[in-house]
């Protein structure tokens, strides 16, 4: 109780308007066909500010592309929740996080009880590192989602086949999940969790929400209970996009070593990991073998990378804080 007491009290001192903060300085050098913006998105847990994220020349243009019309079509009918949603969305993927929050910020002063805005309001206070913010979100989401069907929910950057693989009650449970485990809150995650598991219908929803799942039964100590969720994940599973989350559980069943997910020789904060979301697992399973001097070393490594608006990437961050504090 003190540690969790301890994280969120952490968590909303960095967001105080008398906390000094650093602009986060580039890992590595920009190449010739990079775009940097630097406007302010979010604050980190430790009080690092993080600008808009790099992007490609190609991969930029696109986004750009794809904004333009989702502007031009908010434009044309800024009452439509389509619109508003798909404009939010689409500065999201640019990391114009801030501005998506705005979007549906006005958004929900027309559709006051949208579950859809709330749920990706949701998202982007986790990104944000806003997590009162987000459960609140998230919690009224699920509130007027209740009792309609299960509705599947376009993806904005699609997988390598194309195929939208998530619903909108999926998307609010999963994201309530993670943010009640990033604000310590391990039983409510635990409860959003199972109710998410009712629409992981596919094994790539399979295997996220039952490694997070997992995950939050070992951070209250529960070994059993996450043991048996481990059963249904075999080595051999059609997976589409959410191979990250199947490796980890891999690794907790014990068919995988942490060698064969991460170099773990390269021991300091200066060299950031490829995969946050790998990594975070990895330095998960040494927490639980009682090596918390390696889990921090890789927890440091996930930080030092640039996709600051990964969830592996920020539960490092909180992770981080409790290690600090044993």
């Amino acid at each position: 109780m003190l540690k969790r007491i301890l994280i969120i009290g952490l968590i909303g001192f960095s967001f105080s308007g008398c906390l000094q903060t650093e602009s986060r300085t580039e890992d590595t050098a920009i190449v010739e066909d990079t775009v940097t913006t630097q406007d302010f998105q979010a604050i980190s847990l430790s009080g690092i500010t993080f600008s808009e994220k790099t992007f490609s020349n190609r991969e930029l243009q696109r986004r750009l592309a794809k904004l333009e019309e989702a502007k031009n079509n908010f434009d044309s009918n800024p009452d439509s929740l389509d619109y508003i949603i798909w404009y939010g969305r689409r500065l999201a993927y640019l990391s114009k996080y801030k501005e998506a929050i705005s979007v549906y910020t006005n958004g929900l002063k027309k559709h006051p009880n949208s579950y859809q805005l709330l749920r990706h309001r949701g998202h982007r206070f986790i990104t944000t590192r806003q997590f009162a913010k987000a459960i609140k979100d998230l919690e009224e989401a699920a509130f007027y989602v209740r009792g309609m069907d299960p509705m599947i929910e376009q993806d904005g950057l699609p997988n390598k086949q194309n195929i939208p693989l998530s619903t909108t009650q999926y998307n609010i449970w999963y994201h309530l999940g993670l943010a009640y485990y990033l604000s310590g809150n391990y039983d409510k995650a635990i409860s959003s969790y199972k109710k998410c598991l009712e629409f992981s219908d596919n094994n790539d929803l399979l295997v996220s929400t039952t490694d997070w799942l997992y995950m939050t039964y070992r951070k209250i100590g529960n070994t059993e209970l996450s043991e048996e969720l481990l059963s249904p994940i075999k080595k051999r599973m059609k997976l589409i996009e959410n191979n990250s989350y199947h490796q980890r559980l891999l690794l907790y069943k014990g068919e995988l070593e942490p060698e064969d997910l991460l170099d773990i020789s390269v021991g300091t904060e200066n060299t950031p990991v490829t995969d946050p979301t790998i990594a975070y697992g990895v330095g998960n399973w040494f927490l639980y073998n009682g090596n918390a001097d390696q889990a921090k070393i890789i927890f440091e490594r996930i930080v030092a990378n640039d996709n600051w608006d990964m969830f592996g990437y920020i539960a490092a961050e909180v992770d981080l804080l409790t290690i600090g504090s044993l």
